[in-house]
């Protein structure tokens, strides 16, 4: 294999992508990732506003987006998404669901016990990190299926390894995120096809708008004692850049990974090798 037909690997044009939760931190840098290598991105999020800030890089191209409203918990809404998407662009080649998050409500504190966590803020955290990957693979991967081709990547996380102590019903959703990749790379390959791909990413600490308030002092900035300890047990003494996703997130869309399904990817600067000691 030439240099020439190595560098096309990473080269999308023409391919149609949709992200959920794509006018987020790090879905929003995953779209600007892949319009810049020349994808036709659907940025697909329930607040299309927030998608504002990303405009400018976007329109860099050389790919093409557009900004669709969409609810990961609400089928018709990716339905009619899908029809837009469709209508736009063309079949869905990529499947990438970056929606997902936790609640305050559903995290354990000082004024918060375990066994005071309310049903609903469970159910939420819950619904949106299973039911909110479950249901874009079905309204989306139905296409591929059809087709027999395609790729689709969860986001998973580090809890998912190893489950923080405060947030429980986050850290069990994203360990039913990664086995739910395995169990879909498995069922597309063996009832659809092999050229159907599913694999996910699992970030270590990435300072967000939801774990924000966790990991730094809303006043100072400066870390808290949960941020400090993060920090100490990760080898590379950092937290991750949206940027530091990249990589991996091409690799795992690209022909470069076209023997590789089913595996849940670390991007965590070291966490999860290092014991403490």
């Amino acid at each position: 294999m030439n240099l020439d037909e190595l560098t096309q690997w990473y080269d999308f044009t023409g391919r149609t992508v949709v992200i959920t939760g794509g006018a987020g931190i790090l879905g929003g840098e995953m779209a600007c990732a892949l319009v810049g290598c020349g994808a036709n991105v659907a940025i697909l999020d329930r607040d299309p506003a927030l998608a504002d800030r990303l405009i400018d890089r976007l329109g860099c191209g050389p790919g093409c987006f557009a900004v669709v409203y969409g609810d990961v918990l609400k089928r018709e809404t990716l339905i009619k998404a899908g029809e837009t998407i469709q209508a736009e662009f063309g079949s869905v080649d990529t499947l990438i669901n970056a929606a997902g998050g936790n609640s305050p409500k559903a995290t354990t504190g000082t004024d918060l016990s375990f066994f005071d966590l309310p049903e609903d803020a469970l159910r939420f955290v819950f619904n949106l990190n299973i039911v909110g990957t479950f249901i874009p693979c079905q309204v989306f991967g139905r296409g591929m299926a059809d087709r027999g081709e395609g790729v689709i990547l969860n986001i998973s996380s580090m809890n998912a390894f190893r489950p923080l102590t405060r947030i429980p019903a986050y850290s069990a959703a994203k360990a039913g995120v990664s086995n739910f990749t395995q169990w879909l790379a498995v069922h597309m390959a063996q009832e659809y096809s092999t050229n159907i791909r599913v694999n996910a990413l699992a970030p270590g600490f990435f300072l967000t708008e939801q774990n924000r308030f966790l990991l730094t002092d809303e006043e100072s900035g400066e870390l808290t004692a949960r941020g400090r300890t993060i920090i100490e047990h990760t080898p590379m003494g950092r937290f991750g850049d949206s940027e530091d996703l990249l990589g991996v997130m091409l690799w795992l869309l690209s022909p470069a990974s076209a023997f590789v399904t089913g595996i849940v990817v670390p991007v965590d600067g070291g966490f999860s090798a290092y014991s403490g000691v």
